[in-house]
């Protein structure tokens, strides 16, 4: 079983990946997309959605990272392909699937799944543009209005010289409403011949057997199922080596975790972006920890981060006590 961590446009950045990543469980993960709209971007951006690139391409924990272009240019998506792989990356992915509306406008993400002979010649682009071990994978929906193209499109990535393909089994116009069609993938993986990855509506165990056993899909990627339990991925591979519940992560494992992810927002995001990040993965995480509710509701109207951090401070030696105000 293969277990790679999603990429998630303002939620699983390079500081969630390097948290999660420690947690366990993770064989790779994908950043977040770098638009490509017409510029051979600057190293600078390239290194500021993946940092790991600083780290060999990993994660502080020792996992890879496979950094995700967004374009539609053939041209100058193989310029940046080749800028990119300069720098090290695991490998190159190529976003097919946003559903992003300002995204979808300028032709790129879902929207080109309504043309697969434009996928083919962006995927075989980017391919020739870089050195032919880096390894170059992409990631599609079913379709943008419907799936009918689906296959067309699976195969339109293979020709161009994809590895993998990552099948999040929806279509743009179902966004992120459940459910996940994963009794359409196997179809995808009998019209190629290159590894199908499974993505989508995994929250739990039950979920990712039920999905690997209709989708036929050895590998699966998670996304908002890994941020809501952190754990995730460290219990689907207890339940594979038939040993279910032995290695779930417990609330107060997750704690020395949620502080490092504290540290991390302070010193890598914005101010104004702090306090929203922090209750954001608290949030989600809500669905599966009883305590994180109790956490949320306390610091949801929190904007200090002074006091943040002091309350936070005290949660090892307290369920979620009242938010202590910062010395003056």
């Amino acid at each position: 079983m293969t277990l790679l961590l999603a990429p998630m446009e303002g939620l699983l950045d390079f500081v969630l990946r390097d948290v999660l990543t420690r947690v366990g469980g993770v064989d790779r993960c994908v950043s977040e997309f770098i638009r490509v709209t017409g510029t051979l971007l600057p190293d600078k951006v390239f290194l500021r959605y993946v940092p790991e690139l600083l780290n060999g391409g990993r994660t502080l924990a020792g996992v890879p990272v496979r950094a995700q272009l967004l374009g539609s240019d053939p041209v100058c998506m193989a310029e940046n392909a080749a800028s990119l792989a300069a720098l090290g990356p695991e490998g190159i992915d190529l976003n097919f699937g946003c559903p992003a509306k300002v995204v979808n406008r300028h032709g790129g993400g879902a929207a080109l799944l309504q043309e697969p002979e434009r996928i083919a010649a962006l995927v075989a682009a980017v391919r020739r543009a870089v050195p032919a071990h880096l390894p170059v994978s992409a990631k599609m929906r079913l379709g943008f209005h419907d799936a009918s193209l689906a296959l067309e499109c699976a195969r339109a990535m293979q020709d161009g010289g994809a590895c993998e393909i990552v099948v999040h089994a929806r279509t743009k116009l179902d966004g992120y409403r459940p459910p996940a069609y994963w009794e359409q993938i196997p179809a995808i993986r009998a019209a190629v011949a290159v590894p199908v990855v499974a993505n989508g509506e995994i929250w739990t165990v039950e979920d990712a057997q039920r999905c690997r056993a209709v989708s036929g899909c050895d590998a699966l990627m998670l996304g908002r199922g890994m941020v809501a339990d952190p754990g995730l991925a460290r219990a689907l591979r207890a339940a594979d080596a038939g040993l279910p519940g032995t290695d779930t992560v417990a609330w107060a494992e997750l704690l020395p975790h949620l502080m490092d992810f504290w540290r991390l927002v302070c010193a890598d995001l914005e101010p104004r972006q702090r306090a929203g990040r922090l209750k954001q993965w608290l949030n989600l995480m809500r669905r599966r920890f009883p305590e994180a509710e109790r956490a949320y509701q306390q610091v949801r109207t929190m904007t200090d981060q002074a006091a943040i951090t002091l309350w936070l401070q005290a949660l090892p030696t307290a369920d979620c006590p009242a938010p202590v105000a910062p010395a003056a």
